[in-house]
Formats: C-alpha cells, structure tokens, sequence
C-alpha cells in the first residue's frame, strides 16, 4: 500500500518506540496545524511484532505520556503503512526510488551505521557492508555491454542487508528511475549525523563497482541533503502496564509507546524536496544543531549511562531508583559540573535551568526506565560522550575524575557481567562487550582475586588494555596516561572496596580525582 492520491510521504528506517513517540508525533501535529498532512511508511528492520499489530489496528497506536503525576494517552495515525525488511527486502529501494518520497529518515541506532571505531569512516569490513559491496561486484559481473541494469534485473538477486547499502540502493534506482531530490534524515544519537551519514554513503558509493558507484556519486552531490539533527525524549520498552494505561483510557493496543513529557527536536533546514512544518509542532530549525546535540549528548546521554553504569552496579533496577542515591547523584551532578565548561551553548540557552529539568527527568519513576536498556551498547555511546570532554579538561592539567567513573563503571560492568546481579536488574548487552572481554583476557585482566595486589593488579591491567586500544574510546583518550590511572584507580577501588568506595573518592575530593599511587 502506497500513500493516498498525491500526498507527500515520508519513508522511515527503524518502527521502534523512539520514532513513534518523537518524529510520528511531530509530524501528525506539524500537518494538523499547517494543512499540510504527511505520511509515513515505516520500515521494520527484522521483527514483525509491531508492524502486524499496526495493521490489526488500523495503522494506530497510542502514545503513553507519562509524567510524575499524571497520564495522557493520544493516538497517533501519521503512519499509514509498514512492512518488514526482511520479509520483503527489495521494497526498500523501491519506496525510496518512489517520487512521492520526499524524506528518507532513520532511528537505527549508533551500531546500524557500521561507523569504524578507528577511522569514524564507513566500516567496509563490517560483515553487513561487505556481503552489499561483494553482491554488488557479483551482479555487476552478470551485466551486459555496458554495465547498466535494466529496471526488470533491479529486484533480482541478493538485496542489501547494511543501513548503508540500502541507502544506497534506492538512492541509485531512484537517479535512474526519477532523478527528483530527496533528503535523508538521520534521527540517531550519532555525532554530526547528518553530516555522518552522507560521508558514509559517499564511502560504499566509492566501493562500488562502475558505472554504479560514479553515478551514485553523482546523485549524492545534485540531488541529496542530509541535514544534521538533534533528537531529545526518554522512551523506555513497552510492559503489559503502559497496554492497561492505553486501554483504561480507550485505546486498546497491543504496541502503546510510553514515553516522558519533555522533547525535543533540533534540525538544519536544509531539505531537498520539501518537508512537513515541523516547527509549527515545536521543532526548532537552527544552523547550531551542533551546539545542541551537545548539550544533549553530554549533559542527558553521558549522565544518563553514568547513572546506568552506577545502577547496576549497586543493584537498582530503575534509572529513578540510581538518582535517588545521595551519593550517586553528587557524583552524577558533578559529572554534569565537568561538562558544563567544555560546551559552547545556544544563543539565550538557560543551562542551568536545562540541568535542573534533567533531574526532574531521571527521577520520573512512572517511566519504570531501566538501568540495562540505558547501559546497552555503552562501547558505542560513550565514544561520543566522554573522550572529547575528558580531553579538553586533561589538556587543561586537570582529571575529570566523575567522566574516569563513567569510564570505570562501564568497563566493571562490560568486563565483569557475572558480577551484576541479573535477575534483578538484567546485564545490558553491548556489540563491543567480546572484544572488552577478550582484551582483559589477554591482559591477565580476568584473573587474580577480586582484592589486595591482584585485585589492583588486574584493574590496572584492564584499563590500560582498554584505554591504549584506539578501536574502543579512541586514540586521544590513551595518551593521557593520568586518565588511564584514574580509570585504573577506581577500578581498584571498587575491587577492594566496591563501587560505594569509588564514589566516596571522587565524591569527597574537591580538586579532581587523583588516582592511588601504582602498585
């Protein structure tokens, strides 16, 4: 199903929660109030669940907005199709290469854009990319004179599997097909992610056999815009309770998106074809998105996974349950007190008032928001949440001991998950946790007892394997060897004494941490 007569569409990678608590929304409101309606089709990357429940519910489903004190259900219906990827894997560059499709935007998560930890370039070794790039140069080979592809072979053979190859491919039938323009729209918490994502795209069109990967260049620099964003609203997993909320309030619903009140949309308006009027919904169309997906990323995402970090450790399942710790949220606070100085902010931005909003946010029990769904995928999060920040302070002769805490806690948490008590609180799961845990292994970070000399000697083991290999947090951060002793300090710390003893350290230290004297 296509959208209805003429109107302009919307193509959206990634029908989680996220996307249907944020843009969905943002959209529905953004044509009700201008008249200007616009459709999405969503795409689900390998789960049917939420797309079969859209369907026997008419395409609707509710959003839960969940406040300290009080519940408000909407239904929301901006999105008027859905299919499965995987169940039809050539519709993707079909939609995309659609006229109608005006926008192309995506919530497929840091680890769907296969970024190189090392270069920040586009990974052609990921398992994804390379199986695209080698059917490429396969079906290329099969071509007559001339190595173009008629639109009858389009849909034949292996389809792309990597966010970027099927970008990809829909970009270049859409060249051959229509030529029109079309904006891609990255919604993830990836820096500079427009910006990101055609440098990504430019880096598989480059790999791609000709005449594929000269046109598909081509198209990128007439056609295409990849505007950056900032995204901003907590939306934890959906549970049988936020289903009863739906239904109480008339809305019965299989797939009801909790969510908190605040968000938060920040775009460059730098849109090819056209797009719906987003700021008559709230969102704010600015040339700083840079300026405020720092903010964010910093303040909200690397308070965030320390608060995360902290709660497993000592055993809460609730983000709210973490922030309501006195000692974890000094030590939180500080953190906070460590980014401030290293953003430049927004043109009237109130950064303390935003600070103090952040607290009433994390302390929303209502959202039952769960340290392990906040803990995930932290070899990836805190790449972009802690090195810059922790460089500009050790540039300045200082160790920012609370951003060394987030460091140490992920990597208690990464390296150590039989420590964790998973039935209460479940063990995050992170696509780097293999390689953490082979490089402790290699460096006799796994073994020793849990105290005394061995103890100390493998938390020392740990951050240095950690810290030195550039494909983890960086090349920067590992050439700062007080930070990695800092690291290596409250590891010891919470060895001996327990992650209660590493708060105690940086929390009672004015000055910045300063780590034990190596044994």
């Amino acid at each position: 199903m296509s959208a209805v007569g003429g109107a302009h569409r919307i193509l959206h990678l990634g029908l989680g929660n996220f996307h249907r608590a944020h843009q969905a929304l943002c959209t529905e409101d953004a044509g009700r109030r201008s008249g200007d309606p616009w459709e999405i089709t969503g795409v689900a990357g390998r789960s049917r669940a939420v797309v079969e429940a859209l369907r026997r519910q008419r395409m609707r489903y509710s959003v839960v907005t969940l406040g300290p004190r009080e519940t408000r259900v909407r239904q929301v219906a901006s999105i008027t199709d859905a299919f499965v990827a995987a169940d039809e894997p050539h519709r993707v560059a079909r939609e995309i290469a659609d006229p109608r499709t005006r926008v192309v935007s995506l919530t497929v998560t840091e680890k769907g854009y296969d970024i190189s930890p090392v270069t920040r370039r586009l990974d052609l070794d990921a398992p994804g990319v390379r199986g695209d790039l080698e059917a490429l140069a396969g079906r290329g080979s099969r071509r007559g004179p001339g190595g173009r592809e008629g639109p009858e072979g389009r849909e034949r053979g292996t389809p792309p599997r990597s966010t970027v190859g099927r970008l990809a491919a829909g970009l270049l039938r859409r060249a051959r097909e229509a030529g029109t323009p079309v904006t891609l729209l990255s919604c993830d918490n990836v820096t500079a992610n427009g910006t990101t994502l055609a440098g990504l795209l430019r880096d598989f069109a480059a790999a791609m056999p000709p005449p594929d990967g000269t046109e598909l260049l081509a198209y990128l620099d007439e056609a295409v815009t990849c505007p950056d964003t900032m995204v901003d609203r907590i939306v934890p997993a959906t549970t049988d309770y936020h289903r009863q909320l739906a239904a109480a309030a008339g809305h019965p619903d299989e797939v009801p998106v909790p969510a908190e009140p605040f968000w938060m949309w920040v775009m460059r308006d730098d849109f090819a074809a056209g797009r719906p009027a987003w700021e008559q919904a709230g969102a704010v169309m600015t040339d700083r998105v840079h300026d405020y997906e720092t903010v964010k990323v910093r303040l909200l995402n690397g308070s965030h996974s320390l608060l995360a970090y902290l709660g497993l450790l000592t055993g809460r399942d609730l983000i709210a349950d973490a922030a309501d710790d006195p000692a974890i949220a000094r030590v939180v606070r500080r953190l906070g007190d460590e980014y401030e100085p290293t953003l430049t902010l927004p043109a009237g931005f109130d950064v303390a008032a935003y600070r103090r909003q952040l607290w009433e946010r994390f302390a929303n029990r209502r959202l039952g928001h769960r340290t392990a769904q906040v803990g995930a995928d932290g070899s990836l999060k805190l790449a972009q949440r802690v090195p810059d920040a922790a460089v500009w302070h050790l540039d300045g002769g200082r160790v920012p001991g609370a951003l060394a805490l987030t460091v140490a806690a992920w990597l208690r948490c990464t390296a150590y998950p039989e420590q964790l008590d998973a039935d209460r609180t479940g063990v995050p799961a992170d696509p780097g946790g293999e390689r953490i845990r082979a490089l402790a292994g290699r460096s006799g970070a796994l073994g020793g007892s849990g105290s005394g000399s061995g103890g100390a000697r493998r938390a020392r083991h740990l951050a240095r394997a950690v810290l030195r290999d550039e494909a983890v947090l960086g090349q920067r951060l590992g050439e700062h060897e007080e930070f990695t002793e800092t690291v290596a300090g409250l590891l010891e710390l919470m060895e001996s004494g327990g992650p209660d003893a590493a708060l105690r350290a940086v929390d009672e230290d004015a000055e910045p941490f300063r780590p034990p004297t190596p044994t």
